[in-house]
């Protein structure tokens, strides 16, 4: 009977060696630095699109929750209230 390990077989991972106590750390700080290298800085007139399309959307938002929070206080009003609607 032979023996294999998981390297040799197809689809199987291969074993990490361990590289003391910080080698954890250094992998670590190794694939951060990978990651961070694949990162896109937006130009300017990206930046600028981006922060518009943002700004409309929470003025848009803001409006809708100050209009349902009008909507919803007329309606306390109506119900809870002496029964005129209030404006």
């Amino acid at each position: 009977m032979s023996q294999s390990t998981a390297a040799d077989q197809p689809g199987g991972e291969p074993e990490q060696k361990s590289n003391g106590m910080f080698g954890g750390l250094l992998l670590f700080l190794r694939q951060v630095i990978a990651e961070l290298r694949k990162v896109h800085t937006p130009t300017r007139r990206e930046l600028v699109q981006y922060t518009l399309v943002v700004l409309v959307f929470v003025a848009f938002m803001m409006g809708l929750i100050s209009l349902l929070d009008f909507g919803f206080g007329q309606l306390a009003m109506l119900v809870f209230g002496d029964g005129a609607i209030a404006s």
